[in-house]
């Protein structure tokens, strides 16, 4: 992030205006709405002490040394400025403003690229109905009152939540104020006689990687979330889209580390929940597929708790895309399994020899460290050792690797994977789609647009 995005007081403030025309017109004008009081400058005639007690100086002449002088000065009076069309002489940008009343939206691009900025306010101001400062006022007039009666943050949160969400929000959106008012008391007096908090678990795929690759409704929770239990595999990228103030824990199981063990998971995620708290239990991919989100679940029915599954773009989906390569094909591929590299004991094993058949695709999940296994049972199995296949590491990725080669090349292949330090989780690909890979150009490698 370039520059900090703060929202600044000028009610009743002096804001300095050097310059003529439209720009700096505009600049005057966006301080008045703000309630500031505008002194104008002629820049030939501008002194330092002429900005003493300013609390912004806007600099707005067209010309380069009529802004740099004015600048100088501003700055020798220890005011912040902002220059038009001049980044470098900038303490301070403009953002592109998107303005309902009380609720205020900035977009900035740093000063690299004003008609993007003007581009996204566009379809902002789109999405956000006309009426909206109306839904903030109604919230506000209700702020200490909840603040008072709900102690819990969680519980304080849904009530805020339900408010704007709710039919208190669609009257207050539609004008209807005394509407409005009437349907936040209710909620209110309903939640004086609820004395027991109630917890909802979310058990949420977080996609293989790329956070541009979240569903809607995933991305909407990790904002609700007061905590939110996250696989090791999980990227920052992904965690960087839920509420700051969110607890963050990780109960990553990675093999050969030490982790936390799926019964402790279980245990803490029906603690939460039992504690009134809103959890995101946060899976890479999908949380049903290898993900042992079924558990979890089994463990939150059994404890009578409130839960939902969220599903995601798993590993196999989500890599296959990225790297160019079909799942299936028309013309040689009618079937794709999904498969676990390696098995929990006792669980019971794929049947391989049906695995192996033509026309067939495997995605084999965790499957780099049991490469040698699975080039062997698959070849004992029938398979052509001239088979393609592709690994997929850190699929979607910025920093996605894709090795292509045969069956009978499965082991060494891995091992160019896994020999790096700082390896990721791969997907093996095998079958004759596999080839598309090596089809691809290195850049569709990269990651999904």
């Amino acid at each position: 992030m370039k520059h900090l995005p703060l929202f600044f007081d000028l009610a009743g403030r002096r804001v300095v205006v050097v310059g003529e025309g439209a720009k700096a017109q505009g600049r005057a004008d966006l301080a008045r709405s703000a309630g500031a009081e505008v002194s104008w400058l002629i820049p030939a005639e501008a002194r330092a002490e002429d900005f003493h007690g300013a609390s912004a100086a806007f600099i707005a002449t067209g010309d380069l040394e009529s802004d740099t002088t004015a600048q100088r000065l501003a700055k020798q009076a220890g005011v912040p400025v902002n220059v038009a069309d001049r980044p470098a002489l900038c303490d301070f940008i403009l953002p592109a403003i998107v303005d309902r009343d009380e609720v205020v939206v900035a977009i900035s691009t740093g000063g690299t690229s004003p008609t993007l900025a003007t581009i996204l306010r566009g379809r902002i101001e789109a999405a956000l109905p006309q009426q909206l400062g109306a839904l903030a006022r109604l919230a506000a007039t209700f702020r200490s009152q909840v603040n008072a009666l709900i102690v819990d943050p969680g519980r304080r949160r849904a009530f805020f939540r339900r408010l704007v969400e709710g039919p208190a929000g669609r009257l207050a959106m539609q004008g209807d104020e005394a509407g409005a008012r009437r349907a936040v008391l209710s909620d209110l007096d309903a939640t004086r006689g609820r004395q027991v908090s109630q917890g909802i678990a979310h058990i949420v795929g977080a996609g293989p990687g790329d956070p541009d690759l979240l569903t809607l409704r995933a991305a909407q929770l990790l904002q609700e979330a007061d905590a939110i239990l996250h696989d090791d595999l999980v990227p920052p990228e992904v965690l960087a889209r839920a509420r700051r103030d969110a607890e963050f824990v990780s109960v990553g199981k990675r093999k050969g580390r030490p982790s936390w063990a799926q019964a402790d998971i279980d245990a803490e995620l029906v603690r939460r929940v039992a504690a009134g708290q809103t959890v995101v239990r946060l899976k890479a991919g999908d949380p049903f597929v290898f993900g042992r989100g079924g558990e979890e679940v089994d463990a939150l029915r059994a404890a009578g708790l409130a839960y939902t599954v969220v599903p995601g773009i798993t590993a196999a989906l989500g890599c296959a895309a990225s790297a160019g390569i079909p799942l299936t094909h028309r013309r040689i591929a009618s079937a794709v399994t999904f498969v676990s590299g390696h098995s929990a004991t006792g669980a019971r094993q794929p049947a391989w020899a049906a695995l192996a058949a033509e026309g067939h695709t495997l995605a084999i999940y965790m499957g780099a460290s049991e490469a040698v296994s699975v080039r062997d049972r698959l070849l004992d199995a029938g398979s052509d050792p001239n088979l393609p296949v592709a690994i997929v590491e850190n699929g979607t990725r910025p920093d996605q690797r894709v090795s292509t080669g045969r069956l009978s090349d499965l082991a060494r292949l891995a091992a160019l994977h896994s020999q790096r330090g700082d390896a990721g989780p791969s997907l093996i690909v095998v079958g004759d789609v596999a080839a598309y890979a090596a089809a691809a150009e290195p850049s569709q490698f990269a990651q999904v647009s």
